[in-house]
């Protein structure tokens, strides 16, 4: 779920499309259809699960096999194959675990492991195991799980060929952000997105592990303000996952998901002068599961609040039309809670001129406007229908939703476009849309340019942004670059003329992509996933046209990031981590070339959300970058129970990295902390923070203060913010 804001209203896409703000390009005329009134929604929702209804019977011809074996271990575990009906192993098949969130995919012998986290469930919890994989129909198998079950469940896949033969559908008739300062590493300037930690005046609001914290920056100390729960009263925070926030004028607005209560929940709380925080009000959006391994739930655009969620179209229904999005202000006295009112009228509700539909898994694509000026808080959705794939990106002008099959589809530019690029106006405007070919991997595949195009780099084999999927993007590579007045009513495709042809990066491995100044930047490294590379090619491509510069690295690129006007790229080997920098400006020197290179020797990455990082900038070419920072040879995905040693300071001076140091996290890591909701770091723990002329390091619940003297960083003050721990200590 990815909350935005703009201007004082917040923007939630929840499967849907988004009302906007700001002035940009003119839309073409042509827009997405909209339904004329419920009658007709309803007649197309039935008419979709007609569709359904004849492709499973086909499918029915293929006897899948589900194998389920219980054992007891030391721990819970779920293990088995994926293979296809004649026995033959699947690899890179997705695989999930809900609601506990543990995810990953099979090896090449078919096999797949799955342990889910401590906290995420509970024992007789029923847990829904669910397969996915290119040309394959998804099987799900739902089972209790206790603390010492070991399970193994195989899976023998139909192929789904059968599923796409023509089926003929009858159509519906076509009917600073805002003078704040950002301490948040963003993607545009001006767009500003939802973190664990903001600022407000001379606070630091800080989310963590279901509380909201606030800390006072004082020129001679730092205190601990205020502790209160990150939810409102009589709220069960069980299974609830609260890892956003934003800030507009004197109003928190903390962002989370409840399984509980089925959907997106935003607590309103507003902060006083003295750093004190009130609760407001609570709100609950109907969605499915937001989340994402490389993409915020939430951006301030314009101060209003812009958020996207997909809602998965159940086929059980008893009125087609509770599926629509639906918001309530939450009533603790009220029996459930209160009740869901509509906020997406039926000509706010699009669908792809006369696109049928072949997947099981349609999905309202919604995106939800609310008023942050007014009390109680009022919110209106537009919503897109669409296949479940997605991949969102929130430029200043619009929010683009990029929708596709879970399966990879094998057709490629020049071929049949299987998905629909869907543009969102911030100006509130009606959405339009464009039939695509590939998918991206991830919000950082996307550029809308000052000159009026949209620029996206695409692989052929991609799944989108949900969970860990763009961990596996593979395949072919091309850069799509469309004229922002191309898009229509989704019924016209980019023309294969439009994707240039880029080399692919080589074998399979975490796929990391940015758009710097006038290039894009690509290549390959370890990611989420437990693999270290002593080499890689960084590929460097001016997107207006030109030549491709090959770029040879000895490490993997774990991480592209803007440094001013040129880019750096860090990334490990087997021991030690490295920052390379990447000159884009000087054309005297023949483009794009390695400009400085630093290693700091056994050690990793300790975050790899994009907000890890951030550069200030204090020059044309000068600056100084921060980084969390672990022990040597740790796989990414222990970040999410292993908080970061230090955060890494490293300043850029004349074509030079110097080293600063580091500020070094020193809590006890088994200290209690009572923890009631989001006892998991989904979205990290750790950030390096710059404010006007100081600079902190944020390591868990320690903030520490450091200062700048003769090329080193030295510790001016440590606070511990921890439940029932706060102090100040002065070095």
């Amino acid at each position: 779920m990815i909350p935005r804001l703009v201007g004082s209203t917040v923007i939630l896409i929840l499967g849907t499309a988004a009302s906007a703000l700001g002035q940009g390009v003119p839309p073409s005329r042509a827009t997405l259809p909209a339904f004329r009134s419920d009658q007709e929604i309803v007649s197309y929702f039935r008419q979709l699960a007609v569709e359904r209804e004849h492709r499973e019977w086909i499918a029915s011809k293929c006897q899948n096999g589900v194998t389920l074996a219980r054992a007891k271990g030391a721990t819970a575990v779920v293990t088995g194959t994926v293979a296809d009906q004649s026995g033959t192993p699947i690899s890179g098949a997705s695989v999930s675990l809900g609601p506990s969130n543990a995810a990953g995919a099979s090896g090449a012998d078919g096999r797949y492991r799955l342990v889910p986290s401590p906290g995420t469930w509970q024992p007789g919890d029923t847990l829904t195991l669910v397969v996915r994989s290119i040309g394959h129909r998804p099987e799900r198998r739902a089972f209790t799980l206790a603390p010492g079950d070991s399970l193994e469940v195989n899976f023998g896949l139909c192929s789904d060929a059968l599923l796409l033969q023509g089926i003929t559908v009858a159509a519906a008739q076509a009917v600073t952000i805002d003078g704040l300062a950002s301490i948040t590493n963003t993607q545009h300037a001006g767009v500003d997105e939802g973190d664990i930690v903001k600022l407000h005046g001379n606070h630091l609001i800080v989310l963590r592990r279901g509380r909201l914290f606030t800390v006072t920056l004082g020129r001679r100390e730092l205190g601990p303000t205020e502790a209160v729960d990150a939810f409102g009263p009589g709220i069960d925070p069980a299974y609830t996952w609260y890892d956003e926030l934003i800030v507009w004028g004197d109003k928190i607005v903390v962002i989370g998901y409840s399984y509980e209560r089925g959907g997106t929940e935003l607590g309103v709380f507003r902060i006083g002068p003295t750093g004190r925080l009130r609760h407001l009000d609570t709100y609950h959006l109907r969605s499915n599961d937001y989340y994402s391994s490389r993409n915020y739930a939430s951006r301030l655009v314009h101060g209003k609040l812009v958020f996207y969620a997909p809602m998965y179209l159940e086929w059980d229904w008893d009125d087609p039309l509770a599926a629509l999005p639906a918001m309530r202000r939450w009533d603790p006295k009220a029996e459930g809670g209160g009740r869901f009112e509509r906020i997406a009228a039926a000509r706010r509700v699009y669908r792809p001129a006369g696109a049928s539909l072949s997947s099981d898994d349609v999905t309202l694509h919604t995106v939800t406007s609310c008023d942050l000026a007014r009390e109680p808080l009022t919110c209106e959705a537009t919503v897109m229908i669409g296949p479940p794939g997605r991949v969102f990106y929130v430029s200043p002008e619009a929010v683009y939703v990029w929708l596709s099959e879970w399966r990879r589809w094998r057709s490629w530019p020049g071929g049949a476009a299987p998905a629909l690029l869907a543009r969102l106006p911030l100006d509130g405007s009606s959405p339009s849309a464009l039939g695509v070919a590939g998918a991206p991997t991830d919000q950082f595949s996307f550029l809308e340019s000052g000159d009026g195009y949209l620029n996206v780099l695409v692989r052929s084999e991609a799944w989108g942004d949900a969970m860990w999927a763009p961990e596996w993007a593979d395949g072919a590579a091309a850069l799509l670059r469309v004229r922002l007045a191309s898009f229509g009513d989704g019924s016209q495709s980019a023309p294969a003329a439009q994707y240039r042809p880029l080399p692919a990066p080589g074998e399979r491995a975490t796929f990391q992509n940015r758009f710097v100044g006038e290039y894009l930047l690509y290549g390959t490294g370890s990611g989420w996933i437990d693999q270290k590379r002593n080499s890689a090619t960084l590929f460097v491509v001016p997107w207006k046209g030109g030549a491709l510069s090959r770029l040879p690295l000895p490490h993997g690129v774990d991480r592209i990031e803007m440094m001013g006007a040129d880019a750096v790229v860090v990334g490990a080997d087997e021991q030690d981590l490295h920052f390379t920098g990447i000159r884009l400006t000087d054309a005297e020197a023949g483009g794009p070339h390695v400009a400085q290179e630093y290693r700091l020797a056994n050690v990793s990455q300790g975050e790899l959300r994009s907000h890890g990082f951030f550069y200030r900038a204090d020059g044309t070419d000068s600056g100084v970058l921060g980084l969390p920072v672990r022990g040597p040879g740790r796989p990414g995905y222990e970040h999410l129970f292993e908080g970061s040693a230090s955060v890494l300071f490293l300043a850029n001076r004349d074509g030079r990295f110097l080293p600063l140091g580091e500020l070094e996290a020193r809590a006890q890591r088994d200290r209690q902390d009572w923890c009631k909701a989001s006892c998991i770091d989904w979205y990290g723990n750790a950030r390096p923070i710059f404010i006007e002329d100081r600079v902190f390091a944020l390591l868990g619940y320690e903030l520490v203060e450091g200062r700048i003297r003769g090329g080193r960083i030295r510790e001016l003050w440590r606070l511990s913010y921890a439940p029932q721990a706060a102090r100040t200590v002065r070095r």
